[in-house]
C-alpha cells in the first residue's frame, strides 16, 4: 500500500510547513485524479492512521476529486473521456492519447492557525 508511505511523507512536509510558521496545521487540501495511482480512501485511511501520535493528530485531510479532461485533435477542444477506460473523445469518439487533468497528486492548500 503505497498510500502509507504518501500520506507519511504529506506529513512530513505538513510538519516541516507548521515549524517554519509556528503555526498549526488544521488541514490540508489535496487536489487527486484518478489516473494518479493512488486510491482515495486508501490515502484517507492512511493519513488518519499516520498522523496519531504526531503533532497533526487532528489535522483534517480535505481532498478534490479532479475529473480526468482529455484534448480531442478533431473538435479541438478539451473533453471528458467516455470512461477511464476508453481515452476517447465523448463527443466524436475519436481515441486521444493527451490528458488534461486527471493524474495531479498535489498539495492544494494548507489551512492553519497562528
Amino acid at each position: 500500500m503505497h498510500e502509507l508511505s504518501i500520506a507519511m511523507s504529506l506529513l512530513d512536509a505538513l510538519e516541516e510547513e507548521a515549524e517554519r510558521r509556528k503555526a498549526r496545521v488544521i488541514a490540508a487540501h489535496v487536489r487527486l485524479g484518478p489516473l494518479s495511482g493512488v486510491v482515495k480512501e486508501a490515502l484517507v485511511s492512511a493519513f488518519e492512521m499516520a498522523r496519531q501520535s504526531t503533532l497533526l493528530a487532528n489535522c483534517q485531510l480535505v481532498i478534490e476529486d479532479v475529473p480526468i479532461v482529455v484534448f480531442c485533435p478533431v473538435c479541438n477542444a478539451e473533453r471528458p473521456p467516455v470512461s477511464i477506460q476508453e481515452m476517447c473523445c465523448s463527443f466524436c469518439g475519436t481515441p486521444t492519447p493527451r490528458v488534461i487533468t486527471g493524474s495531479e497528486m498535489e498539495l492544494k492548500a494548507l489551512e492553519i492557525e497562528s
